[in-house]
């Protein structure tokens, strides 16, 4: 059987460079070499590379994070190619990645989110109006950035404009939203028109750490993840059913991780963002709740790339 020629697309000129390169690195390891001739190619350099080998390119493989990877413009690049790629489209990942659409569209669909208000650069000396509306304490992060990057709590109202100039300085536009103290959980789903919810992940940072942020997420040993998650089978149900929901109303495919709180006070789930193209070496999140559910991690690349594959229903018969 001819191998399929796989395009492994990272790196790209976010400032999650290096965790795409990472992550990159592993896929390629993972790969099964008897299945795929994989090329890969780097945005930042190579944009006309993958056009000039379009033709000969099958699928892409996707591994870049934060603006010009998962907000839907490689994915726009890829679609004018006519070259296939795994998870959302341009639509879904352009909603995804600004999180004032997210949620509002997750309020517009039903689903639980915290109260939140958007500030811009003229809004720093504005502090009261936005902690009338959220109170404190409260989030602070930049509203089209992954990986906590420009992200702050705020327990202080003189704080506040510090943490706005800290998310500004990575985003126009910024996020202040409702601190919800609780268990932060994140749940996988992975299909296109068929869905399946993956078991769920505990996030639990290391004691020196207030959230799960971005040293908390790279750093060997910095936080502690439970798969599967130990809460109640109506929590697990729930959380799973409402990332779903998330993957659906967001025109999402392929797969999905969605990130929520378990507040301590209420047992109510809110969800926080969805991300388009988690964190993807064997030990990141999405790949340990699919290995919860019998998926080797070369076992959940092959998925999905035969999602990738699956010609979207607007493309079919053409």
């Amino acid at each position: 059987m001819a191998k399929i020629r796989l395009a492994l697309i990272a790196g790209g000129t976010s400032d999650e460079r290096e965790v795409s390169l990472k992550g990159a690195a592993g896929v390629e390891r993972a790969l099964d070499p008897a299945k795929y001739e994989v090329t890969r190619y780097d945005p930042a350099a190579d944009l006309a590379r993958i056009a000039r080998d379009a033709e000969k390119i099958e699928v892409a493989f996707l591994l870049l994070h934060g603006v010009n990877g998962e907000d839907g413009t490689i994915q726009g690049f890829l679609d004018l190619l006519g070259i296939p790629y795994q998870g959302a489209g341009v639509l879904g990942s352009a909603l995804s990645m600004d999180k004032n659409l997210a949620k509002t569209m997750y309020q517009l669909n039903g689903l639980p989110v915290a109260p939140w208000v958007m500030a811009e650069p003229g809004n720093l000396q504005d502090a009261g109006r936005i902690l009338a509306k959220v109170g404190l304490p409260c989030v602070v992060k930049p509203v089209r950035q992954g990986s906590s990057i420009g992200m702050s709590i705020v327990r202080q109202a003189e704080k506040l404009p510090e943490a706005l100039r800290l998310a500004l300085r990575h985003d126009d536009s910024v996020m202040v939203e409702k601190y919800i103290k609780g268990r932060e959980l994140t749940a996988g789903v992975l299909g296109n028109a068929s869905l399946e919810a993956l078991p769920l992940v505990e996030v639990i940072p290391g004691a020196k750490f207030e959230f799960f942020d971005y040293e908390a997420k790279y750093q060997p040993g910095a936080s502690r993840e439970i798969c599967p998650a130990e809460v109640s089978d109506a929590v697990q149900c729930k959380a799973q059913d409402y990332a779903v929901q998330a993957h659906r109303c967001l025109q999402l495919r392929g797969y999905s991780r969605t990130d929520m709180i378990l507040a301590a006070d209420e047992d109510e789930l809110y969800l926080l963002e969805t991300n388009t193209i988690p964190g993807m070496t064997p030990t990141s999140l999405l790949p340990q709740a699919a290995a919860a559910a019998g998926y080797s991690f070369s076992a959940l690349l092959d998925r999905l790339i035969e999602l990738a594959q699956e010609k979207p229903a607007a493309l079919r018969g053409k």
